[in-house]
This record gives C-alpha cells, structure tokens and sequence, in this order.
C-alpha cells in the first residue's frame, strides 16, 4: 500500500481523491463522522487572503492563500480536479464593510493590496438589505461560500469504497521497525483482521494527530490548538455572506445557509469568536447580539434564537503560538503529519504531500476485502447537532435591561 490516510476531513479527504487520480493504493481511516471536528463546523470561506492584508502589507499568510478561490472555483464548477459540482455553494461572493473609523476606512485601502482577489466597490443601489443603513463603503469579495457538510459527502462519494470508520484506540495496532518506522497497520473488525504494509502514513486528523502521533511514539507537543467560540443565530433572518472590517481586524464573520426546518441560520466568528473563548454562552450571546445590532442597525433580531459552539483550529506548533502562514507538514520517518491551517489550502496541502509521496509503486488493492466494513457518514453542521439548547428571550431582554 501507497499511502494509509488517518482523518477524513478536508484535507485527508482532498489527499484521498488526488492520490486515487495519481494511481495510488490509499486507503482513509476515520475514528466517528467524516468532516467532524474542524471542517464542518467552519464557515465555509474560500478565503483569498482579504483578512491577511488588512494592515497594508501582503503578508506570508495572504500570499499562500491568495491563488486558491480560482482553483476551487473551477472544481466547483465541475472543470477542475477533484470535480466538486455536487457541492452546496452557498454564495458566489461575500461582502465587505467597514465600521464608521479612520482605522477601519484603512483597513478597506490595505485589503487591496497584492489580491488575486480584491474588493469591489459597489453603489448604496446594490447594496444587500442587511447593509441598507451601514455608513461608508460596502464592497464585494469574490470568495465563494460553501456548506462544508455538502462538500464533505461530494469528496467522500467519490472514493466510498476506500474509507472505513475505525476505532483507532480499539480496532488499530501499530507494528513499528527497529529504525522507528511505521512497518505494519494491524485493522480489525470483529474477528477479522487485515495486515497492512503502507509505505507512507499520513496524519491528516486536526486535533487528532496529537494523539495519533503519541500511539507512533511521536511527540504530540508539535501540535497547537487556537480556540474559536462560535455563534449560532437562526430565524427570521436574511440570507447573508460577509466581513465587517474595524481596522486590521475582522471585527464580525458571518455566513448563512438554512436548516432543516427551512429557517435561516447565521455562523457567526470572526473577532467575536476569538473574544467569546473566555466568555460563558450567556456573556457570548449577548456580546454578539449587541455587536451585530451596531454594525447592522437594518436587521431586525427580534424573532432570532441564539446559541454557541467551541471549535479547536489545530495546527503544527509555531514558536509564540499565533496562527502559520500556510500548511504545514512534518516528517518522521514514514510518517507525515500534516495540517491544511485554512479550509481553502487543503489541495495545496494535498498537492505537496502527494509530491513527497512520490510516484505510486504498490498494485492497487481490492476494495472487495472491505465491503462488509462499516462507512462513516458525514458530521452533521453545529445547528443540527441533537441537544443543542437554542435561548431567545432571555438574553435579549438582559440586553434590553443594560440599554
């Protein structure tokens, strides 16, 4: 065997596909629902490096991202590789505003700079009525929106017969040479087991790599973990993608799709996820309700229910713990750990590890040995998780208290 893919995310998914291409024997291994952890509950951004310029300057990190929505346009659209056409794009475009302050109206100069993509102005005619009443610029970024649950199935349908649902605490033995190689992958499934040899392992799992690297003897601290608290917002609500800019910062995120009641739901991040990490859900809730009523005074939320979800961005280790340019990847012996950073990097992420893989040398396998293994299914997005509590009234009259 090639390549033995543990995580099937994004990008262990996006791996998973390009390999096959290439004519290599790989197989994904994944431990509960595919997409679960990072890439569901993402916004679903392909970000073009917009946020990386905010301070005037075409950083490492914008320069990474910035080719990335146009290769993921042409998959989208069923022209490029993998096809992604059964995708779910929420939206063609976000849009871009900016609060009323000097600091903000530079921010918007800045976010020009060195973009494949960059922002473009449009009049008060066209603008959505969500920024009906918002003061100065309203531009549109040509970042493209998707459901990252549709994407998750499109990926995962086109290689079904090559991922499996392992536990890998349970069903999983690592056999590891005398120079610390990974030599064998016992799996089992009931009382069958299957011996396999890979010449390469890869560790695509997010956050689960630490543990992962821990079974293979390898140290977990390479790994670090940047905590998002994410809002939640459903109801009668707008259909809306965009970004509102407070200087270098990207002060509100928010992206939409609906649920399966048919109401509009809201995914909210940006600086208010980063500042709710040390909030309660109740601090967190009405942090945002007030943020959103100052720099979307046209939106109504009086018939919004709210909630929360803690999501981990993992990534490899940097030295002072902020967020890394690009993808990451590191070698030890035949193991590859890897971490997309951003949704939008993971073929970029893909591409480089298949060219460490090098050309395929095993005989593909016989996906046959495995039809009576189980198949994970897709994670299901924040809002639909069972159990999620939804608050309304109570948070919006404390608001209403303090006002």
């Amino acid at each position: 065997m090639d390549a033995l893919i543990f995580g099937g995310g994004a990008a262990g998914l996006w791996l998973l596909a390009d390999l096959t291409r290439r004519g290599h024997s790989a197989l994904l291994l994944e431990a509960t629902a595919l997409g679960s952890g990072q890439t569901v509950a993402s916004q679903g951004i392909i970000h073009g490096g917009l946020k990386y310029t905010l301070q005037g300057l075409l950083t490492p990190a914008a320069q990474q991202i910035r080719d990335m929505p146009g290769l993921w346009r042409e998959c989208l659209a069923g022209t490029g590789f993998p096809n992604l056409s059964q995708t779910h794009v929420r939206s063609q475009h976000c849009h871009l505003w900016r609060t009323n302050t000097l600091a903000s109206r530079l921010g918007m100069i800045g976010a020009q700079i060195g973009l494949r993509i960059a922002p473009q102005t449009i009049p008060e005619s066209e603008r959505p009525a969500a920024l009906a009443n918002c003061p100065g610029t309203v531009a549109r970024l040509d970042e493209q929106v998707l459901s990252p649950a549709s994407f998750i199935a499109d990926l995962a349908n086109q290689c079904r017969g090559r991922i499996l649902l392992v536990d890998p605490e349970h069903d999983i033995d690592f056999r590891m040479s005398q120079a610390n190689a990974v030599q064998q992958v016992v799996l089992k499934n009931g009382a069958e087991q299957i011996v396999l040899n890979p010449r390469w392992v890869v560790l695509t799992a997010g956050a689960g790599n630490a543990r992962l690297r821990e079974r293979l003897g390898l140290d977990p601290a390479r790994m670090q973990r940047r905590p998002l608290h994410m809002v939640l917002a459903r109801g009668t609500l707008p259909a809306f993608n965009g970004h509102c800019v407070d200087g270098a910062k990207t002060r509100a995120t928010i992206t939409s799709d609906r649920d399966l009641a048919g109401r509009v739901v809201w995914q909210i991040g940006g600086q208010i996820s980063e500042l709710g990490v040390n909030q309660s859900e109740s601090e967190l809730m009405a942090h945002a309700q007030s943020e959103l009523r100052s720099i979307m005074p046209a939106v109504s939320f009086d018939d919004v229910e709210w909630s929360t979800y803690r999501v981990d961005r993992a990534e490899g280790v940097t030295s002072n713990g902020s967020r890394p340019d690009g993808v990451q990847i590191l070698q030890d012996g035949n193991v590859l750990t890897a971490w997309p950073t951003k949704l939008a990097l993971a073929p970029q992420l893909a591409g480089d590890l298949a060219s460490r893989l090098g050309p395929p040398m095993s005989t593909p396998f016989d996906e046959k040995i495995f039809k009576d293994w189980a198949r994970p299914s897709v994670a299901l997005p924040p809002w639909e998780e069972p159990g999620r509590v939804w608050s309304s009234l109570e948070v919006r009259s404390s608001l209403n208290r303090s006002a």
